[in-house]
Order: C-alpha cells, then sequence, then structure tokens
C-alpha cells in the first residue's frame, strides 16, 4: 500500500494528529524522565544507573494499575463524551478517583516500609540493592500522587483538552530534570546524592504536576470531579466500569507482570546485562510514545463516534489506524536502528555492556515493528471500540504462554548467552501480529457501551 492511500484521508489525519501529537509529546515528556536519570547516573557510575533502573520497575508496575484503571475510565468517558451526557461522565471521575487513591497508598506503603525486599525481586546483586531501597524510600511519597493527576489528564484528554495534559506533564518533566541535576550531580550547597537525588527530583515534580491539575480543572470548560458528589455511587456505572476496566486491568498488569519479569531475568543475569537492558529500555520506551500517542487519539475518536452512534465511521476509523500502525512500525524500527551507534558510544559502560547494548538494540529494531502494531491495534482500537478481553487473551498466550517460559528455561537451564535470552524476551509482540490482523478482520470489536 502506497503513503498517500495510507494518508489520504485529510481531514481524519487532522482530527488524529490535533489529539496525537499532544498524547505523544506528553508521552515522551514522561520517558524522557526515565532517559535523563540514566543519562545523569551514568555519566556517574554504572552501578547507580542500573540500581535506579531496576528500583524503577515498581513504579512501572505502579503505572500499570494506574494505565489499566485509566484505561477503563477512559474508554467509557470518551463515548459518554460523544453522547453528550456531563451527569455520566462526572460518576466516571469519581469512580476513577476513589480507585486510584487506593492504589497510590498501597504502592506507597510497600515502597516505603520494605523496599529493600522489592529491590531483591529484580537483582541479587547486594550493591543495587542497596542503592535501589535508598532510591525507593523516597520516590514512595511520589507514589501518593501519581494516580489522582492521571485521573484529571485522562478527562482533559477526552474532553478535547489534551494540549493542556502536555502542558502539565511538560512543566513536571523540566522540573524533574532541572532537579535531577541540582541534586544528582550537587550543585552550590547542595551536596551530590546520585541516585537519592534522582528520587528528591521525581517527588517534587510529581507534587507541582497535580498542583497544576487541580488549578487548571477549576477553570471553565474543563471536567473535575464535584466534591458532593465524590463519595456518592452510582451502582450502574460502578458496573460498567469494573465490567470494563477488569479485562483491561488485567491485561495491563499481565503486560506489566510480563516486563517486570523480564527485567529480573536479564538482572538475575548480571549488573552488566541490567546495566546495558536499563538504557535498552528507555530508548524503547521513547520511541514507543508515537505509537502510544496515535494508539490514545485514534481510540478516543474511534470511541467518540460509537458513543455518538455513527458505527460505520468508527469502521473506517479503525481501518485507517490499522494501516498507518504498519508504517509507524517500520519507521519506528529505522529510528532504533539510527540511535544504536550514538547511544552505545555516549554512556559510560564497561566493554561488556557495550557488547550487551549493541546486541540488544539490533533486536529490538525488530521489536518495535510488532510492538507498534499491536498497540494501536489492540489498544487504540480494540479497547475503544469495546473488546476490552483480546488484550487478555493474548498476552496470556504469547507473553506468559510464550516469552517468558522459554526466556527462563534460556536463562536458568540451559545457560543461553544473555542475547539469546532476551531475544526471547521479545517473541511475543512479533509472534501476535497474525492473530491481531485476524480479529480485526471479524470487526467483532465494534460496540456501544453507552446505556439509554
Amino acid at each position: 500500500m502506497k503513503i498517500r492511500e495510507i494518508f489520504g484521508d485529510s481531514r481524519f489525519n487532522r482530527r488524529l494528529w490535533h489529539l496525537a501529537w499532544p498524547i505523544a509529546l506528553q508521552s515522551l515528556l514522561l520517558a524522557s524522565v526515565a532517559a535523563a536519570d540514566a543519562l545523569m547516573l551514568g555519566l556517574l557510575e554504572q552501578n547507580a544507573m542500573a540500581a535506579v533502573a531496576l528500583a524503577a520497575q515498581i513504579s512501572f508496575v505502579m503505572s500499570i494499575f494506574i494505565l489499566g484503571i485509566a484505561s477503563g475510565g477512559s474508554v467509557l468517558a470518551a463515548q459518554y463524551w460523544g453522547k453528550k451526557d456531563p451527569e455520566s461522565l462526572d460518576h466516571i471521575f469519581h469512580i476513577m478517583l476513589r480507585i486510584m487513591a487506593l492504589v497510590d497508598l498501597v504502592f506507597f506503603l510497600a515502597s516505603f516500609f520494605i523496599p529493600r525486599q522489592l529491590m531483591m525481586i529484580y537483582s541479587s546483586d547486594g550493591l543495587l540493592i542497596e542503592l535501589g531501597g535508598r532510591y525507593l524510600r523516597i520516590a514512595a511519597w511520589s507514589y501518593l500522587l501519581m494516580g489522582i493527576s492521571q485521573s484529571y489528564q485522562v478527562f482533559m484528554k477526552i474532553s478535547d483538552h489534551a494540549r493542556s495534559a502536555l502542558y502539565v506533564s511538560s512543566a513536571a518533566v523540566l522540573m524533574n530534570i532541572a532537579f535531577n541535576a541540582v541534586f544528582i550531580f550537587g550543585i552550590g550547597p547542595i551536596p551530590q546524592l546520585r541516585a537519592e537525588g534522582a528520587a528528591i527530583a521525581t517527588v517534587i515534580s510529581r507534587l507541582a504536576e497535580l498542583v497544576i491539575c487541580l488549578f487548571l480543572s477549576c477553570r471553565p470548560g474543563y471536567l473535575h470531579p464535584r466534591t458532593a458528589n465524590l463519595l456518592k455511587v452510582d451502582s450502574v456505572l460502578s458496573r460498567d466500569f469494573i465490567r470494563v476496566s477488569l479485562p483491561l486491568l488485567g491485561a495491563s498488569l499481565l503486560w506489566g507482570a510480563g516486563f517486570s519479569a523480564y527485567t529480573a531475568i536479564v538482572g538475575h543475569l548480571g549488573a552488566d546485562a541490567a546495566a546495558a537492558n536499563s538504557v535498552a529500555s528507555v530508548v524503547r520506551d521513547l520511541i514507543c510514545c508515537l505509537c502510544n500517542g496515535i494508539a490514545a487519539a485514534g481510540g478516543i475518536l474511534l470511541g467518540q463516534e460509537l458513543g455518538a452512534g455513527n458505527q460505520e465511521e468508527a469502521r473506517r476509523i479503525g481501518i485507517r489506524l490499522r494501516d498507518i500502525s504498519f508504517f509507524i512500525g517500520f519507521v519506528s524500527m529505522g529510528m532504533v536502528l539510527l540511535l544504536t551507534i550514538p547511544v552505545v558510544a555516549g554512556l559510560k559502560l564497561t566493554p561488556s555492556a557495550q557488547s550487551y547494548l549493541t546486541g540488544m538494540m539490533l533486536v529490538q529494531a525488530f521489536y518495535m515493528i510488532g510492538r507498534t502494531v499491536n498497540t494501536v491495534m489492540i489498544n487504540g482500537i480494540f479497547d475503544s471500540g469495546g473488546d476490552t478481553i483480546f488484550d487478555l487473551y493474548s498476552l496470556v498466550v504469547a507473553m506468559w504462554g510464550i516469552s517468558i517460559p522459554v526466556a527462563l528455561f534460556g536463562a536458568f537451564y540451559f545457560h543461553w548467552p544473555v542475547l539469546a535470552v532476551y531475544a526471547c524476551t521479545c517473541l511475543d509482540e512479533l509472534g501476535k501480529i497474525p492473530w491481531v490482523c485476524y480479529h480485526f478482520q471479524k470487526y467483532q470489536w465494534l460496540k456501544n457501551l453507552t446505556r439509554g
């Protein structure tokens, strides 16, 4: 298919891009925090960089819970926004806030009181456990704020304020990077705090992010929860929220636990392998921002059309998004290949870690095709269309049924080389493509979830 055919609908392109670029840039900015941590700590010492990357897996797992809850809320909210039902939107906001607050509290308590035990999941290296534990105890305070901030930003995106969500993230990220420089390296009277400095910067930026969200939500035209209704429960919408969110949350947890398992497997292969994997993961997350933006924006457009009763238009949007996903996948592959040499050469790594990183980047280039296609089609098309169960099935089969068992046996029973084990962790995304395309063609994902 020619590029002109893929991007031939100028009206759709404008609508998609209007939503996609702020969301993609927001995702990029969020990923750049991890990149800044890795770069700044990598300039000082490899161990601090690796420890923070492993400790950040706790935040990653937490973000998976938040993503599952936010995805369910976003699917419902987008359709009710298309239906123009503000009362239902208010109740959905309340449901999301209550669940997010509970998630925030659980992760704070675990990270503050048992940080070393959490680090032992990802590494057996005593120094990495010690450094990561010190990071977690401080970063735990930021976990109290994450879910609440994300709830506000979800509703900004579905209510045509995606740029505001971008501004919020931009301000928070810039603060994080600036304070990273101050606390990691030490400036003026502030000593060089290294890993602990990165944690302090995260806490300050998360607090600022929430304050800005609260300020913006009070402006005219923005959705915000009404305090009087915060504890009121709409039983019908609560059941719908749970029905839509549980498969998404289950899929998010399986995906997050799977990626966490990948990190743990590679992390137990040695400090050099852990350091190389941490850098490769940062590159992957940065480049995935493009497909994340397309998936989220496309999903909002598709959901709004379904909520408004325009099923045929929703189907056409799905076809457009499918074709775009393949194009973006090959673009992402090229970006990884272009970045390999400068990334490997730019960090203070051991020769062994450099060798691992080079190989991981080459494997990751092919992985990006599958990751992009599956993100747009599963998370953008299927989920927003109302088919929230497919993602769960695909993860059970491809990730937990194939990739993780093969990687585990390869690492700890057959003792395969590090790069062979790493390649096993990338099998699932490429393997899912035929199944995803087949499911798309059945169009069983076109569902209107609104009531009345």
